[in-house]
C-alpha cells in the first residue's frame, strides 16, 4: 500500500522550523541534503545565497515522515503563503510510480518528470489539473 507523507516548502528558514519540529517530536532527520548537494547542472550556476539552504529533509513521526525543503528562486513558482504544501506519495513499485504520476498529470502540469535521481530514487513532481502539488517517489534502494 501507497503511503502519504506532508512536504513543506520554506523561504529560506526550513532548517530552523525542522529543528523545531524535532524538538517537539523528537527523533532523528532521515536524510539532510543542502542546495550545494546537488550536482552541477548546465546552465544554471546557482546563488551563493541558495547553497545552504535545504533541498530536502525529513524528520519520522510515526508511521510517516514530515518532509520539506526551502524554496526561492526558480523554485519559488506557484509558492506562495497558504500555498506550500506538497503531497508526496511513495508507491511499492517504479510501475505504480509511472501509474498515478501520469494519471496525477494528465490535465495539469508535469514540472519534473519521473526518472532516476542522484539520490537514488525513482522520482517526478506535477501539479494535479486541481492545482494540488504531488511528488511521487519509489524508493529504488529501501533502508
Amino acid at each position: 500500500m501507497a503511503h502519504i507523507n506532508p512536504y513543506i516548502t520554506f523561504n529560506g528558514n526550513c532548517e530552523e522550523a525542522f529543528n523545531f519540529y524535532k524538538s517537539i517530536f523528537g527523533g532523528e532527520f532521515g536524510f539532510v541534503g543542502r542546495f550545494k548537494d546537488m550536482p552541477p547542472q548546465e546552465g544554471y550556476t546557482m546563488p551563493e545565497a541558495d547553497a545552504n539552504k535545504i533541498m530536502h529533509i525529513s524528520l519520522p513521526i510515526g508511521y510517516t515522515a514530515l518532509m520539506g525543503s526551502d524554496t526561492g528562486g526558480e523554485w519559488a513558482s506557484g509558492h506562495t503563503v497558504g500555498n506550500n504544501i506538497t503531497i508526496s506519495l511513495n508507491p511499492d513499485s517504479k510501475e505504480e510510480a509511472d501509474r498515478v504520476f501520469g494519471a496525477l498529470s494528465e490535465g495539469g502540469n508535469a514540472t519534473m518528470p519521473m526518472a532516476d535521481t542522484f539520490w537514488g530514487d525513482y522520482f517526478g513532481m506535477c501539479t494535479d489539473r486541481f492545482a494540488i502539488n504531488w511528488m511521487i517517489s519509489f524508493h529504488t534502494n529501501p533502508q
